[in-house]
């Protein structure tokens, strides 16, 4: 259970923040938000008309919710359905990559967005829309190939979201490309008969549920259909923006539905779709000729788009544009973001005439209340989604960014099973918003794309960073040397100390030298196959820093060529780990072996000669004097010669972020010529198998140790490559590192020491 915990972490922190939004939310309206659309749901929850507006997907789940509880339980299972959306993802994006932030950040929108919080708690069919959609991925996104029964199971669960709201159709495209494109199975002419099998069954999933559905319409409607909203759709869109010069001037029909103010002044989409087209009595003066209402609409809009094209497709575009805004606003004849806010007080709109009498007879038939609301919690909920309590519009699009660049095969992707997983979910994100601005644009048309973009943006990232995964029909791939560039993703967390390797480790070294054959002042060396180069940098040790005499002791982490053979004629103690884990996992054997063996005193250094060890007493002079707890020295407030601009560039960014990040002014985070207490280095939680320099920085600030930069040399490697990267993906890494530990550290181990410090004076 700890290791669970400890694994999990940030998402149990979001998902706090997310139960505990949502219970608010939960009290805040009572019994339920209203909107226009609810009174449609709830009015056809009898008759179950399929002609109506809305197709009838969410009345028959609110149908049967109904049956159970009044409008109050309706909102609370939508609040649980939100979070149990959230874990899902999660649990999701953890099937293709290990790094679990990259999870925490596809289920934080989901559990944090106040927009989504809004509209679980409108008797709306948002929530259970995104529902099918996870599961549609769910089905696809399995391990290996999609079978035929799992694209079965996705057809019928698109074809489900089609009949709770009608933008599912466009999802339909999204599919069938997956199901061609994943595992590569087009590359043979063995994978095209896969191929066709299961976008075969996909297909049958979808007809098996919207053909009977479409049937029942026509033993309604008369005609084959899947819900009364047609003609209505593209008329508002195409009126707005109408010439009506470019519509033949001897049909009158067409003349008739152009509207009459002039282009500059025509009203909003809305307005032309509900307000004008919706009103039965329009056109007052009846039909011109035989052809239907709808059949007008229609050959309006069509006539529209053919003769203005390019105003109609930027139209579409500057919409679909509007999701990827900083600020959640109001554009300009655009439907008001007022009404996906919490309302101080409990909203209503208009829904006819007496409609607060109609809002106040419907909550009293299901729950026996009138509608309320808690001011006090509606303003701290008004206030949290004002103030930023919502996904950011550029974050979306670097997420659509993400996972297009991860399908398009950059970097590492061009090699990972990934590629197919983030052209779904990203691509399914994308056309539905671009489907829904076709229409109009509405922040509530966004939230469907919060399960699906941060999705395929992970899915991306994980591709691009060096994913480990089954995904798509590609196997896991788990190369011998993990510092190769196929190894350069995260490497998994090291367990607490000692674990196995350490453990047998820690008894050869004894059984070789003693129990406490070191110094007061130890060098610590972490060396992976550095036969080259070792010898060079133990030869110039020195041997005493003021009086205390120096002793070096070189962690050989699973190297395969003959470093610890020269290590030890050069007179080093040498600690050989048997499986190669990383720099990280080395560095705090040594600590660890160093302090139980005598060392009062830790320096770190590398083995490849970048670093002048004749500046050692310089950097040990602050721990002896009594005046520093940890020495590191920086690059910047010295000198180095640089082969990477990227590093470069690297070295300055994370050391404005540690410095933000601690509020201490840090000039170098990943300088490896550093001295510490042992038993300061002993004290901090060590995980980071790989980008460990800054984890060890910030988790020695968090204990309140008094740290200091001194300046000194950096060279280049006396020989070979560098293990690190110099890629944009290292530095994600390392990023990552560095706020991860801020958080663990600073946040959530900060009160649990405080306590511990109250319990103890």
């Amino acid at each position: 259970m700890t290791g669970f915990l400890r694994r999990h972490w940030l998402l149990l922190v979001l998902l706090a923040g997310g139960l505990t939004l949502r219970v608010l939310t939960w009290l805040a309206y009572e019994p339920a938000l209203l909107y226009i659309d609810s009174f449609r749901y709830l009015g056809n929850l009898d008759d179950l008309r399929p002609t109506d507006l809305n197709p009838l997907g969410y009345t028959v789940v609110l149908k049967a919710l109904l049956s159970f509880g009044g409008l109050a339980f309706v909102q609370a299972v939508q609040h649980l359905v939100g979070l149990l959306l959230a874990v899902s993802l999660y649990a999701l994006t953890l099937r293709y990559t290990s790094r679990t932030w990259l999870g925490a950040l596809v289920a934080a929108p989901v559990l944090l967005d106040a927009y989504q919080l809004q509209v679980e708690a409108l008797i709306m069919s948002e929530v259970w829309f995104q529902a099918l959609l996870v599961g549609a991925l769910w089905a696809l996104l399995g391990r290996g190939e999609p079978t035929w029964w799992r694209a079965g199971l996705a057809g019928a669960l698109i074809a489900c979201a089609v009949l709770t709201r009608s933008i599912g159709m466009t999802l339909v495209l999204p599919l069938l490309v997956y199901l061609v494109l994943a595992g590569g199975a087009w590359r043979s002419r063995a994978g095209w008969k896969r191929i066709g099998v299961r976008t075969a069954a996909g297909i049958l999933g979808l007809v098996a549920v919207l053909l009977p559905y479409s049937a029942y319409f026509y033993s309604q409607a008369g005609y084959w259909g899947l819900t009364g909203a047609t003609g209505n759709v593209l008329y508002g869109r195409t009126a707005t923006i109408a010439d009506c010069s470019q519509l033949p001037e001897d049909d009158a029909g067409l003349q008739l539905f152009c509207p009459d103010e002039p282009l500059n002044d025509r009203r909003k989409i809305d307005y032309y779709t509900h307000f004008v087209y919706g009103d039965p009595d329009w056109p007052a003066e009846g039909l011109p000729d035989e052809r239907t209402k709808e059949d007008l609409a229609n050959q309006f809009a069509r006539e529209v788009i053919l003769n203005q094209p390019i105003d109609f497709a930027t139209g579409i575009m500057r919409d679909f544009l509007k999701n990827f805004d900083p600020i959640k606003r109001t554009h300009p004849k655009d439907v008001p973001v007022e009404r996906w806010q919490f309302q101080l007080t409990y909203p209503y709109y208009n829904v006819g005439e007496s409609s607060l009498e109609y809002y106040n007879q419907v909550t009293y038939a299901y729950d026996g209340v009138l509608p309320d609301a808690n001011t006090d919690l509606t303003a701290f909920l008004r206030s949290y989604q004002l103030g930023g309590g919502y996904t950011w519009g550029p974050l979306l699009a670097a997420f659509s960014l993400l996972g297009l660049l991860g399908a398009a095969g950059l970097g590492r992707a061009r090699r990972s099973g990934l590629r197919a997983a983030a052209l779904l979910a990203t691509g399914s994100g994308l056309i539905l918003l671009a489907g829904a601005a076709s229409f109009e644009f509405s922040w509530r048309y966004q939230i469907p794309a919060l399960v699906l973009l941060p999705l395929g943006g992970a899915l991306g990232l994980a591709a691009i960073l060096g994913a480990r995964a089954a995904a798509s029909g590609v196997s896991p791939r788990y190369p011998r040397n993990p510092h190769s560039p196929q190894s350069r993703g995260r490497r998994p967390t090291l367990d607490d100390y000692p674990d196995e390797i350490d453990a047998g480790a820690a008894a050869d070294f004894r059984q070789r030298y003693g129990t406490s054959p070191l110094t007061p002042l130890v060098v610590v060396i972490a060396a992976y196959n550095e036969a080259k180069g070792i010898g060079t940098v133990l030869r110039e040790m020195p041997t005493h820093c003021g009086e205390l005499p120096v002793s070096t002791l070189v962690v050989v982490d699973g190297s395969t060529d003959d470093t610890a053979r020269i290590a030890h004629e050069a007179g080093a103690y040498v600690c050989v780990a048997s499986r190669n884990r990383g720099q990280g996992a080395a560095l705090r054997l040594g600590y660890h072996l160093a302090a139980e063996c005598g060392a009062r005193y830790i320096v770190t250094t590398d083995a490849d000669g970048q670093y002048d060890n004749s500046e050692m007493p310089l950097l040990v002079a602050p721990l002896l004097d009594g005046t520093a707890d940890f020495v590191t020295g920086s690059r910047r407030l010295g000198s180095y010669q640089h082969d990477s601009t990227i590093r470069w560039v690297g070295v300055r960014v994370f050391a404005w972020l540690a410095t933000v990040l601690t509020f201490r002014k840090i000039t170098d985070t990943s300088f490896g010529f550093r001295a510490m207490r042992a038993d300061l280095a002993t004290s901090v939680t060590l995980r980071e198998p790989q980008y460990q320099s800054s984890e060890l920085l910030l988790g020695v600030l968090a204990q309140g140790a008094r740290v200091r930069e001194v300046p000194m040399t950096m060279r280049l490697r006396n020989n070979g490559a560098s293990k690190k990267g110099r890629s944009v993906a290292y530095g994600a890494n390392y990023a990552r590192v560095m706020t991860g530990t801020w958080l663990r550290e600073y946040l959530l181990r900060r009160g649990k020491r405080a306590d511990r410090a109250v319990r103890t004076s």
